[in-house]
């Protein structure tokens, strides 16, 4: 089995995300045992962030480097685990609300893909960045 990143980097549907992790530093992080859980927005997820805010966000790493800690919890959590807890921390320090009860939603973002498991953790695809706030 392969870690998070090299999943990622596998897939075709996250170069955006994958560049966000290289240009924020994030990538020895992602690749170490973990546990992690993370919450991967896919490249349309990015494409709808307003014009220009990937653009600035690569302007400014440590904001960048925060709402990539957002996408990530410490643990393995399956969607099974994460719809009994309703409510996880994120590695950033904010809560991520978790409702499973039409589909499986993370905040504002629906999950598209649950449950890739990697060697140091568990992916969840989502169609949305999610914000802290």
């Amino acid at each position: 089995m392969a870690d998070i990143v090299d999943i990622a980097v596998g897939a075709e549907s996250f170069k955006t995300l994958v560049a966000a992790v290289q240009a924020a530093g994030l990538v020895e992080t992602l690749k170490s045992p973990g546990p992690f859980t993370v919450f991967a927005p896919n490249d349309d997820a990015f494409a709808k962030l307003p014009p220009g805010t990937i653009a600035t966000l690569l302007q400014n790493i440590p904001q960048l480097a925060r709402i990539l800690k957002y996408h990530v919890v410490a643990g393995k959590l399956t969607q099974t685990d994460l719809a009994t807890i309703g409510t996880v921390t994120s590695v950033e320090g904010s809560p991520i609300k978790i409702n499973c009860d039409h589909g499986f939603e993370v905040k504002n973002a629906t999950v598209l893909a649950a449950d890739i498991l990697a060697d140091n953790g568990v992916i969840h695809v989502i169609d949305t960045v999610i914000l802290m706030g």
